[in-house]
């Protein structure tokens, strides 16, 4: 732990091996077993005195050394040096200069630092990885045999399931046959149960609280939504943040520099002074201004941050992303699958005179047939049966063309003529309109995705968070602005491309933070150009995890203010961390280079504070539902 802030390269500060998986308690953590044998010496060594309480003290040191001196050797082997190469120095000097008691002080202080800082890194991933034991030991498969019991890891794709009331799923897949209601609350953060049935998908560590239910497997438990998720969040807790990077570029040349500093005070005592004076002064400096505090402040914070928030259904990508999402002030939020329920329905079809309905639909189904646009799957729906045109090309923000000629599109790019009055009806409603086309126009057709329901709250919510809300769609003026004034957004960008989207989150900066909120696919460019780009529902999304920066794992809006007021509070204990560890520092160094302060008083205040930036870190984990923060 102690070089990591010094070391040459971004190398990941690690935790001891069995610290991460078998410290399961505080006595567990082998710092703080050698600190309690090495404060139990000293404290004999005290109490005995003489010659035999000098021995007592002088294996506290040792023992309390032997958690930070080793591995220091070993970096300085290597050209690096670092907080633990600065205490290895400081107990060295004091056992030289009979200091016994100040330098097992310092070991057994130094160590119990140590030690909490390492369980609370630990704690925090076991927290993370306690999402892994949402997945069942065994699981009921379905084979030629019959009904069998088999581990998770013996699933393989299109295998069948069996899910009774009250178990988990043991990885993902769809459900063949049965109905049920599901509750997903441990993996997404949503604390209603979900109605499911056929074509239902299911994720791994899925609740079944209704009948039992048949689920064709879709991907082994190893590569399932829960363990992809699990994974990219490790890998995220060991991303830099702007403050991380901070608090490492203060650290890396402090540590030379304080070196420098003690021998500048021990070689100007020997001039002007008593040589062992000021050889002592010089080691107490070296502990003084030693930055362990501000090389652990936002890295331990950052752990815990994106692990709650992983908790609470949002998948934040390290710690740069976890800072930037602390400082946002505007949020741009897309319309389809954000505001709305991404359910959308045809609501009417105008077909144009000697034209039926069913032509219209069939038409249109025949050229969305392989589409995967939410609107596609509404058509789709209300024409079964169609037969999938030929050689159908997208064309992205106007519709679909066929190599038949057949088009279908939003208003503008084909001419409304006759049905023009009806477009406008239909758009002043809140539906989304295209237009059918086969050489002359055959009719239109009316889609609504309605509000989600928690919409209202939401936009609510930001805005008592400071964050200014705005809709950027590609759909209609009108359309847009209807279900805008009912979510009570004020602020709308409709009829964009997904370019003129990039460009407009560019210029709604102005001085402030800027996030997109929208599917990950459609909106890649905005979240690409936005300072935090956020995907909506990306449980089982590759596309939405992997574009952007921040991804709720649910389908609830709420999660969206609620990851937001967590980043502020994770930010605000990172500056807290930092100027608490600066301010130590500053302090420290003028009063042990004058002598004011021994090097016992040092150690103790300077370890004081390690610990209680730790303790402050922890706070960072502390999370309540709905967009309010523990503080």
């Amino acid at each position: 732990m102690a070089d990591a802030c010094c070391v040459p390269q971004e190398a990941p500060r690690e935790v001891p091996q069995e610290t991460q998986h078998d410290a399961q308690r505080v006595w567990q953590v082998r710092e703080l077993r050698l600190a309690a044998v090495a404060a139990v010496l000293l404290a004999a060594g005290w109490i005995v005195g003489g010659p035999a309480g000098t021995g007592l003290e002088l294996a506290s040191a040792v023992t309390g050394a032997a958690t930070f001196a080793p591995g220091a050797l070993r970096a300085v082997l290597k050209g690096r040096v670092g907080v633990g190469t600065l205490m290895t120095i400081a107990a060295i000097g004091a056992v030289a200069l009979g200091q016994y008691f100040e330098a097992a002080m310092l070991g057994v202080l130094f160590s119990i630092a140590e030690g909490l800082e390492h369980y609370a890194i630990a704690r925090t991933r076991r927290g993370l990885r306690a999402l892994l034991d949402l997945v069942p030991p065994t699981a009921s498969v379905l084979r030629d045999n019959g009904e069998t019991q088999v581990s998770p890891d013996e699933l393989a794709v299109g295998d069948r399931m069996v899910l009774r009331p009250g178990e988990r799923a043991a990885t993902d897949g769809v459900i063949t046959s049965g109905r049920t209601t599901l509750d997903l609350s441990a993996i997404t953060g949503e604390s209603v149960p979900v109605e499911a049935g056929p074509g239902t998908t299911v994720y791994a560590g899925a609740i079944n609280g209704g009948g039992a239910i048949e689920i064709g497997v879709t991907a082994a438990a190893s590569n399932s939504s829960l363990a992809r998720v699990v994974h990219l969040v490790e890998q995220a807790q060991e991303r830099k943040g702007v403050g991380q990077r901070l608090a490492d570029r203060i650290a890396r040349p402090l540590v030379p520099a304080i070196m420098v500093l003690a021998v500048l005070i021990a070689g100007a005592g020997a001039i002007f002074g008593d040589p062992l004076v000021w050889l002592e002064r010089a080691l107490v400096v070296l502990v003084a201004a030693s930055p362990c505090a501000l090389a652990i402040s936002i890295p331990l914070t950052v752990v815990a941050a994106v692990g709650a928030a992983s908790r609470q259904g949002a998948l934040v990508k390290g710690g740069a992303a976890l800072e930037e999402l602390g400082r946002i002030g505007t949020i741009a939020l897309d319309k389809t699958g954000t505001l709305t329920r991404n359910h959308p329905r045809v609501v009417e079809v105008v077909p144009v005179r000697g034209v039926s309905r069913e032509d219209v639909l069939t038409a249109a189904a025949a050229l969305e047939a392989r589409s995967e646009h939410p609107l596609a799957k509404a058509i789709l729906a209300a024409a079964p049966g169609r037969q999938a045109a030929e050689d159908v090309t997208a064309l992205p923000g106007h519709g679909l063309v066929s190599a038949a000629g057949t088009r279908l599109g939003k208003p503008g790019w084909i001419d409304p003529g006759v049905l023009a009055d009806d477009v406008v009806r239909l758009q002043s409603a809140g539906a989304t309109v295209v237009l059918v086309e086969d050489g002359a126009l055959l009719g239109a057709i009316a889609v609504r995705d309605e509000l989600r329901d928690e919409a209202v709250e939401v936009v609510d919510s930001l805005r008592s968070l400071g964050i200014e809300p705005a809709m950027l769609t590609g759909d209609n003026s009108r359309t847009a602005t209807a279900l805008a004034a009912k979510a009570g957004i004020a602020v709308v960008h409709a009829e964009l491309l997904p370019e003129d989207k990039a460009a407009l989150v560019d210029r709604m900066r102005d001085g402030h933070k800027v996030a997109m909120v929208g599917d990950g696919v459609n909106d890649a460019p905005a979240l690409a150009t936005a300072d935090v780009g956020i995907a909506m529902g990306a449980m089982g999304s590759d596309v939405a995890i992997e574009t952007a920066d921040v991804a709720l794992m649910g389908e609830d809006l709420r999660n969206l203010p609620q990851v937001l007021a967590h980043a502020r509070h994770a930010r605000r204990v990172m500056v807290q961390n930092v100027g608490l560890s600066l301010a130590i520092i500053t302090v420290l160094i003028p009063l042990a280079a004058f002598g004011v302060l021994g090097l016992a008083t040092v150690v103790f205040v300077h370890e004081l504070a390690e610990v209680l930036v730790i303790l402050n870190a922890i706070r960072a984990a502390r999370t309540s539902r709905r967009g309010h923060v523990a503080t």
